[in-house]
């Protein structure tokens, strides 16, 4: 199996283990009495739906390619340093077999910055996208590779219900066409390939045509420097998600803000 493969299967097993515990109707009861009565409903479309590029930036302990990026993983302070910084949105890993991972990274991040929050995970089952909700989420990750057309069609009228946006990841034109077919109003092109890990933000630019101008249009993945950000703002971009960059910069701040005056065009 491919890395997505094994990574799509031990989401599943995830999912099965906690099914185990909270039944599915248990959660969904709780989401939507939260989607009556929490948070505003869209607020990741909505920070990204702004003038100018938008920076989604990630916390990030480890990765499947790079292995171990952050052994001082201080989760909440990368995540205030990137609000001061003036970040648009926070993604937060929650996969913790090769990502690290943790559900109580999301939980306590989104309580602690008032920026929109992606849980970044490998979401197989509706199960999944309740627990986004519930963790404090304010929108989810469905990877078109991953999932039959189907299932993002269903998934993404669940997120509807929940008021949750979802960023539907593509890597090729097939995969961009199914996601414009099921509704995505969010549609990322990941740079990495998860198949063999190699790494082309051309591949961005070569999608961004294929995406009507008012479906937002996000580059993730693979974005090293200001060079990279001014290419992708030249090409059109709606906004970046950026994880190793930050990570491993010393002052996440002052990187963060570098790469947002690289983006203003």
């Amino acid at each position: 199996m491919t890395i997505l493969e094994q990574l799509a299967e031990h989401a599943r097993a995830r999912v099965a283990a906690n099914k185990a515990l909270h039944p599915t109707e248990e959660l969904r009861e709780m989401a939507l009495e939260l989607a009556k009565n929490g948070t505003e409903p869209f607020r990741f479309e909505k920070a990204l739906s702004r003038p100018g590029m938008s920076f989604i930036c990630e916390c990030k302990k480890a990765s499947p390619s790079k292995g171990l990026i952050a052994p001082d993983f201080p989760y909440l302070d990368i995540a205030r340093d990137y609000e001061a910084a003036g970040a648009d949105a926070v993604s937060v890993l929650t996969e913790p077999k090769w990502f690290l991972g943790a559900d109580a990274y999301l939980r306590e991040i989104a309580a602690t910055v008032t920026l929109p929050c992606l849980r970044k995970d490998f979401t197989v089952d509706a199960y999944m996208i309740y627990e986004a909700k519930l963790l404090g989420a304010s929108a989810v990750l469905l990877i078109c590779s991953i999932l039959t057309p189907a299932q993002i069609s269903d998934y993404l009228a669940l997120c509807e219900e929940l008021g949750l946006s979802a960023l539907v990841e593509a890597h090729d034109r097939d995969e961009v066409k199914t996601a414009l077919s099921a509704g995505a109003r969010i549609i990322g092109v990941n740079n990495r390939n998860l198949k063999d890990f190699s790494v082309d933000t051309e591949n961005s630019r070569r999608l961004r045509e294929a995406v009507p101008s008012n479906i937002l249009f996000v580059s993730e993945s693979g974005i090293k420097d200001e060079g990279d950000i001014r290419e992708l703002a030249d090409a059109g971009m709606d906004a970046v998600l950026i994880g190793e960059a930050l990570m491993r910069a010393e002052n996440k701040k002052e990187r963060l803000s570098r790469f947002r005056a690289a983006g203003r065009r």
